[in-house]
């Protein structure tokens, strides 16, 4: 289920702090919220896929402690980020 470099690149654009960010929270926040959605869909599909449920929710989490340290790091950038990826706040 891995992302190509387009669908990457695609989602990644707008966050990007500059051109070779590949390590801030709002990278990883934006990559993690595209595999979380292709997963999703796979797993509609196939509901008794066990292993990539659980994967699913190793990355539902991983995005949820990113999300909770850009909260607390830098709120602006949370709030914005949330927004732009229909993320609760």
């Amino acid at each position: 289920m891995a992302l190509t470099n387009k669908q990457k690149e695609r989602v990644t654009k707008e966050v990007k702090r500059h051109e070779k960010d590949t390590g801030s929270p709002e990278y990883q926040i934006a990559l993690f919220s595209e595999k979380i959605k292709k997963l999703t869909s796979h797993l509609k599909k196939n509901s008794k896929d066990f292993t990539s449920r659980r994967g699913l929710l190793k990355m539902i989490s991983k995005r949820k402690k990113l999300m909770l340290y850009l909260q607390k790091t830098d709120e602006k950038a949370y709030k914005k980020l949330a927004k732009k990826l229909d993320l609760k706040e």
